[in-house]
This record gives structure tokens, sequence and C-alpha cells, in this order.
């Protein structure tokens, strides 16, 4: 994978990019024809986006006869977990929760504040879980 978090951002700044890698997590090995039929989108507007996720070493490839089957790289978006822990500013490093340090000395708008950013999280999860929920039924 690249190792420039830019070139990592960029690649993963396609919302359809993100959704193959969801998509790659949840179900498995599949080739582009299962992806694009689950996306609603044509097999050759994701094979160039399984080109570009290949390239930046997020998905893997290997041919089975004439099927091409497309896979995570498990560590590959694990670096990536690990570069967005370095960067984050919330102090978690990767946790999801707040340092006690930080919380104990944390003035009362800044936890408001964090309550917030926490609320709007947890409001976009219940909107991608209905989400998906309503594709598959």
């Amino acid at each position: 994978m690249n190792s420039d978090p830019s070139e990592m951002f960029k690649v993963l700044a396609v919302d359809t990019r993100v959704k193959i890698i969801e998509i790659l997590k949840s179900n498995g090995p599949l080739g582009a024809k299962k992806i694009s039929e689950m996306l609603g989108i044509t097999p050759a507007a994701v094979s160039q986006h399984l080109k570009i996720l290949r390239q930046s070493g997020l998905v893997r490839s290997e041919r089975k006869g004439y099927w091409i089957p497309y896979s995570i790289d498990e560590e590959a978006l694990e670096n990536c977990g690990k570069t967005l822990n370095e960067i984050c500013t919330c102090g978690c490093q990767g946790t999801g929760n707040f340092r006690e340090i930080e919380l104990n000395s944390a003035s009362l708008e800044s936890l408001k504040e964090y309550e917030q950013a926490l609320e709007n999280e947890l409001n976009a999860t219940r909107e991608r879980v209905k989400e998906v929920e309503s594709k598959k039924s």
C-alpha cells in the first residue's frame, strides 16, 4: 500500500470505493459483476474502482480460471486504520474512548462538543444500518 496518507485519502475519498470495501468486508471475495449488481453500477465502472483500490494495496485479486475474485487486503486496511489513529485528534488512539486524563481535565464546553460529535457519529451509523437493511430486504 502507498504509505503516503494523502494518496490513501484520495483513494478513499470516492464513496463508491468505500462501498466496495464495505461489500468485500461483509461478503468476502467477489467478482466485479457481482459487486456491480450490488451497487447498481456497470461492471466497467466497478472494474475501474477495483483497479485503483488494487493499485493502492487495499484490495487484491487472484485469477481463478475465468473468474477474478477481489478481496480486501486485511493488513493494508489495518495499516490504514493505524494511520487514521495517528492523526486523530480526539485522543482515543483507536479505542473510541476519550482518554481518562483528558476526560478529567476537559472543560464542560469540550465535553459537550465531544458528546455532540459522538451523537453525530451514532446517528450516521444508525442511518447506514437502515440503508444496508433496506437494500437487503
